[in-house]
């Protein structure tokens, strides 16, 4: 496996849900490798130039994709992340999100390696880990976390090690 495209998709019952993904590329400690180690729309790739954010206009949903050859060996985890936009502000919440979904495909072949589809969703949520690639023994795997907290962007910045000023 060399390159993977995690795609994410959802719907909302809400239209005032701007849902946002974010890739957090991590080290042995669950801290990124520094402040530019976190991808999303505001900073579409990584330093070492593996990891990108787009947007599938075709689709209309989010792609982070990942060259597993050009990463840096620090890294360790990449976390996929699902945050709605102002959700604190704006009084929202996962409980108004529905379909919410990761899919891991081989970027060569085009073939699907791993799925997770959330099924539930609660009103006290504003942020949702729903999956992460991880090394173990030198091969990357995939693990369906689907762990939502109450925390925005910012918050999970700062759980992860990257600075928010």
């Amino acid at each position: 496996l060399l390159k993977i495209k995690a795609c994410l998709g959802w719907n909302v019952t809400n239209t005032s849900c701007d849902v946002d993904v974010s890739a957090f590329l991590l080290n042995a400690n669950g801290k990124v490798l520094g402040d530019s180690w976190f991808v999303f729309y505001g900073q579409e790739q990584s330093p070492d130039k593996s990891t990108f954010f787009f947007i599938d206009s075709g689709a209309g949903r989010e792609i982070i994709s990942v060259d597993l050859q050009k990463l840096n060996t620090q890294v360790q985890k990449i976390v996929f992340v699902l945050t709605i936009n102002e959700a604190l502000e704006k009084h929202l919440n996962f409980s108004m999100v529905k379909d919410a979904y990761i899919r891991i495909i081989d970027q060569d072949s085009n073939q699907e390696l791993a799925s997770f589809q959330m099924d539930e969703y609660y009103s006290n949520v504003t942020s949702m880990m729903i999956g992460e690639l991880y090394k173990h023994n030198n091969i990357w795997k995939f693990h369906a976390i689907g762990n939502g907290v109450a925390r925005d962007l910012a918050g999970l910045c700062g759980l992860y090690g990257v600075s928010v000023i």
